[in-house]
């Protein structure tokens, strides 16, 4: 018998010390998947299935071959090595667990829906937005639904390079961009060059160089976490927004990730909604909610949130 070093025999079983990776093995077992698949059986996200593939695949535990545009994937035991074929063995044989006998139902039911032959967005109907479909994002989304808006007056606190403003600018009455950075002003108006009825400030979110009651809209988009003073900024967006004027507003939700987010510059780790209502309440919240929740680690949460500026 070959011997095998200590670092091969640890990435081995290193390959193993993972609940999702043993789930896939499970699936793979007698039966030949693809990523989609194997997405829509765990309900895991696409691109976590598939770092999970490759390291099993690494460690010489699963085959694939492609057809056509797909890959499928499979656990052949006869052709495992020698050694990766006992340590299988050996996990497979204490396997009972409530998420494994769920995942072969799924697994199951999807086998016997492609059987059928099944138009692929009938196979992840009510999961639809967890899955990749070509032309399918969020960005073509946006795009599409921003010439059903018709906007007034707009400020966009903390506007960066433009990419908002570029966005929603052509169904705007005017749009103004502020931001204290010169250079990130410099890109914005190049961007928008040519859109007489976009213009872009250099400021202070704290201290707002606007006259009260100057805009219909004001957008409040991943501000928050850089404001040393989140009262003083929203009370100065409630000030220049005229009456019946709406607030939007977007930024993370609380999270414990400083390491993360400190190369971004944020001087604030999130905000809950009560929080976040606390700060609107000069004005009628007509939503505030988490919205979404990051993929890739460690998922940061998005508050989203709107509110309107009474009469009074």
């Amino acid at each position: 018998m070959m011997a095998i070093g200590l670092q091969e025999s640890v990435d081995l079983v290193a390959a193993l010390a993972d609940p999702t990776r043993v789930r896939l093995l499970a699936l793979l077992d007698g039966h030949e998947l693809t990523v989609a698949e194997l997405t829509a059986i765990t309900e895991l996200s696409q691109s976590r299935v598939s770092t999970h593939l490759g390291r099993l695949r690494d460690a010489g535990l699963l085959q694939d071959r492609r057809d056509g545009s797909l890959r499928y994937y499979r656990l052949q035991e006869e052709a495992l090595p020698q050694r990766a074929g006992r340590l299988w063995t050996a996990v497979r044989s204490d396997l009972h667990d409530a998420v494994l006998d769920g995942d072969r139902e799924r697994r199951a039911e999807l086998l016997a829906e492609r059987d059928e032959k099944r138009p692929w967005a009938e196979t992840i109907a009510g999961r639809m937005e967890h899955h990749y479909s070509p032309g399918r994002t969020w960005e073509a989304f946006a795009r599409g639904v921003t010439p059903l808006l018709d906007l007034g007056d707009v400020l966009d606190v903390g506007c960066g390079d433009g990419m908002v403003a570029q966005m929603l600018s052509p169904r705007a009455k005017s749009y103004v961009g502020l931001d204290r950075s010169e250079k990130l002003l410099a890109a914005a108006t190049k961007r928008l060059r040519g859109h007489k009825h976009v213009s872009f400030v250099s400021g202070d979110m704290h201290a707002l160089p606007f006259a009260d009651e100057s805009f219909d809209e004001i957008l409040l988009f991943h501000v928050l976490t850089y404001a040393e003073r989140p009262t003083t900024l929203v009370n100065e967006a409630v000030r220049v927004l005229r009456a019946n004027g709406r607030l939007a507003l977007v930024t993370l939700a609380s999270h414990p990730h400083a390491d993360t987010v400190e190369r971004y510059g944020h001087v604030n780790r999130g905000f809950d909604t009560k929080k976040v209502r606390r700060l609107l309440r000069r004005l009628e919240v007509e939503q505030c909610e988490v919205t979404s929740r990051e993929r890739r680690k460690p998922h940061f949460r998005v508050i989203t949130a709107s509110a309107r500026k009474g009469e009074g």
